[in-house]
């Protein structure tokens, strides 16, 4: 799907690319004003298998506070075809995380630059509950996320070569991201903002308990530990 976006990951005429849905979430790569123009003049699609329709404005999700974002209240699109609704996750957060994505990928790039968790949170200013929190979690889901911005890279059509070896799986997530915004952005032309991509291709669940969904047709593939092997 395409729709109007910010000045992120964008094509040289200015339109943003990637929208990643994942019932009853769709991350979209969109602000405000774009979202409703996008909802009130049938810019975005279902994303149903075979549905086809249009969605249209229905409502609001409910509002809650996001550290480094504000207040934030989605927007809830319903298919005019199928009667489905989507909540419209800005790509600038995560699903149930507290903190802006780009908060959360500062605490991975610190870690990957050899801080430990409690050095990370006095950095942020975050308690060091909520950092170890997150740290814990991309290492339990790192085969899941690493598959996932693999497969973006292929369906992108991007020319996206893996980095060599590091020193431990969060390293090996921030070489990733990094790599597959840079990639990205040569395809596209533009600039690339490498957390909101994360937050979109992923779905929003970079943090999810089992990591990001796969889309259909993707696969895990068997040898993605290769990556990190030296760091388990």
């Amino acid at each position: 799907m395409v729709g109007d976006g910010p000045p992120a990951c964008l094509g040289r005429r200015g339109r943003a690319v990637l929208v990643h849905w994942s019932a009853p979430v769709m991350t979209v790569w969109l602000d405000g004003a774009a979202v409703e123009n996008a909802l009130g003049s049938g810019g975005l699609g279902c994303p149903a298998v075979d549905c086809g329709g249009l969605l249209g404005p229905w409502g609001w999700a409910r509002a809650r506070v996001v550290r480094g974002v504000g207040r934030l209240r989605p927007r809830r699109g319903r298919c005019q075809g199928c009667g489905r609704t989507q909540v419209l996750l800005p790509s600038s957060v995560l699903l149930r995380r507290a903190d802006a994505v780009t908060v959360i990928g500062a605490a991975l790039l610190a870690k990957a630059g050899g801080a430990g968790h409690r050095r990370v949170a006095e950095l942020l200013e975050l308690p060091a509950s909520t950092v170890r929190g997150w740290l814990r979690r991309i290492v339990s889901v790192t085969d899941r996320v690493v598959s996932v911005l693999a497969a973006v890279a292929a369906e992108l059509g991007v020319d996206f070569v893996p980095p060599a070896p590091t020193a431990g799986r969060v390293a090996a997530v921030v070489e990733l991201v990094g790599a597959l915004a840079r990639a990205v952005a040569r395809r596209l032309g533009g600039s690339c903002s490498p957390w909101r991509l994360v937050a979109v291709v992923t779905g929003g669940r970079l943090l999810a308990p089992a990591g990001p969904e796969l889309a259909p047709g993707w696969v895990i593939g068997s040898n993605t530990s290769s990556l990190w092997a030296a760091g388990r």
